[in-house]
């Protein structure tokens, strides 16, 4: 019993008990709790800057936009673990979206998101979420849909377009 105690204290302590729980940093070094999405669906893409898909971003914006009003928020989740593929500073990746994508989405601070050292958020998605949805990020762009309770419902390649009707159908569910 008392290893059974133990054991669930350290992984509460290691893991936030839900996406709510989690306090990030914006790109602009600000607070930002993921606790302000309560109640809206949260569209979670890692992104770069110098990747075959950063295109999407200019078409994440597009979602957001087509979305916004009815409740979906996108947060674009910059990290370098991919091919070296974002080596700017916070403030240089915020100019390269901002300018170049026009994204007026949210945007978290550059970090890992694989291995020991992965920022929380990612370690909630990518471990404590079922089964069928857990593992390490493949590349970037990788997209995690969480609900309107703050649980991830699903997870979808980086090749896909977020306008597609694949992803219309699956936010369009999340927002009913």
């Amino acid at each position: 019993m008392r290893i059974f105690l133990l054991s669930f204290l350290f992984t509460s302590l290691v893991f936030a008990q839900d996406i709510y729980s989690i306090k990030e940093k914006s790109i602009t070094g600000e607070d930002f709790l993921m606790s302000s999405l309560k109640g809206k669906v949260v569209l979670i893409v890692n992104i770069a800057s110098q990747c075959g898909y950063t295109p999407q971003l200019e078409k994440l914006e597009e979602l957001y936009l087509k979305y916004k009003a009815k409740g979906l928020v996108v947060l674009g989740v910059p990290t370098n673990d991919f091919g070296g593929q974002t080596p700017e500073d916070d403030k240089a990746m915020l100019e390269f979206c901002s300018k170049k994508y026009k994204a007026t989405f949210p945007i978290l601070t550059k970090k890992t998101i694989q291995g020991k050292e992965k920022r929380e958020l990612y370690k909630l998605l990518t471990e404590k979420t079922p089964k069928n949805l857990q593992g390490e990020v493949g590349w970037n762009f990788e997209k995690f849909l969480i609900n309107k309770k703050g649980e991830v419902v699903n997870r979808m390649r980086p090749s896909l377009d977020p306008m597609d009707e694949e992803m219309f159908s699956k936010i369009e569910a999340q927002l009913k």
